[in-house]
């Protein structure tokens, strides 16, 4: 999408500190970290929210979770919370599905 922030920064237009990429997704670290962890992962094709998840393009959700799995593993990270909003009275700033990995302290609930 044109003017899609994260499909920019996928595609490489924008900078970002990269944590990892492989063809279907990025993870990048966040510019204003909740937690001594805070990444995103982000699919490289553009979906607008979680509800844009389809039987067609629900298999990137699942290996995003495998994504962050394996991040958390690498970074010895064993307690984390994962979040993703949907619209803009949910938090959600920037319209491209992205899921925000935290931890590495107690987090506490409610969120905020």
């Amino acid at each position: 999408m044109e003017d899609c922030l994260f499909c920019k920064i996928a595609a490489g237009e924008i900078p970002c500190k990269k944590l990892y990429e492989d063809e279907r997704v990025l993870a990048f670290y966040d510019i204003n970290p909740q937690a001594p962890v805070h990444f995103l992962v982000i699919p490289k094709a553009h979906i607008s929210g979680a509800d844009r998840i389809t039987p067609e393009n629900s298999e990137i959700v699942a290996y995003i979770y495998e994504v962050i799995a394996r991040l958390c593993k690498e970074q010895g990270v064993e307690s984390f919370r994962i979040v993703t909003n949907c619209g803009i009275d949910a938090g959600q700033s920037v319209p491209h599905l992205h899921f925000h990995v935290l931890g590495g302290r107690e987090l506490g609930w409610p969120p905020g």
